[in-house]
């Protein structure tokens, strides 16, 4: 699925296309780079762990702009085989659901529609099969971008905790996916 999405590098828009595709397994080296990369705004993985992850996953994506690796996604479903605190705390409380588990998108893309564009893909794929998408952002260390972020996009607070002790606690957020619109 192509978005297009605008940029505005010196003051000028600039229109750029932003592609969302399945995560293939060409894609590992460049997601477990750029995942790592964002410490702490997701946790360390490796190629293996990404793989598996992606096989057990509801979707995994990835994005391109200009033809590069702009980013990655990837979301489970219910009763995934995942450890994840964040994960058991929703699966505690949900029965339906996606959860995202984690998103990643290159330091020089960023503001520039890539995460829109993936979560525009998701909401546009489990419309109608998913009633609520769900994700926590960090508090401590605190992560206002993608707080103001996921707020403008319409996720609200369900919930706080600390997965790891006291030097992390995250805020778990919800986006009610809409009914899909008939054409």
């Amino acid at each position: 699925m192509v978005r297009l999405a605008a940029t505005w590098p010196g003051g000028a828009a600039t229109l750029r296309a932003v592609l969302v595709r399945p995560l293939e397994t060409a894609d590992l080296d460049a997601a477990v780079a750029l995942n790592n990369a964002n410490i702490p705004a997701v946790n360390e993985i490796d190629r293996s762990e990404l793989e598996r992850l992606s096989s057990i996953s509801l979707v995994s994506l990835a994005a391109e702009v200009d033809g590069a690796f702009a980013g990655f996604c990837v979301v489970f479903g219910p009763g995934a085989d995942y450890a994840s605190r964040n994960y058991a705390w929703f699966s505690a409380r949900y029965d339906d659901f996606a959860y995202l588990d984690r998103i990643a998108v290159d330091a020089t893309l960023r503001r520039a529609g890539v995460g829109r564009a993936f979560y525009a893909t998701l909401v546009e794929r489990l419309a109608g099969t998913t009633p609520v998408l769900l994700c926590e952002v960090n508090l401590v260390p605190r992560n206002d971008v993608s707080l103001a972020f996921h707020a403008t996009i319409g996720f609200t607070e369900v919930g706080r905790q600390h997965p790891y002790g006291d030097e992390r606690e995250v805020s778990l957020l919800e986006l009610q996916i809409p009914a899909p619109v008939e054409r």
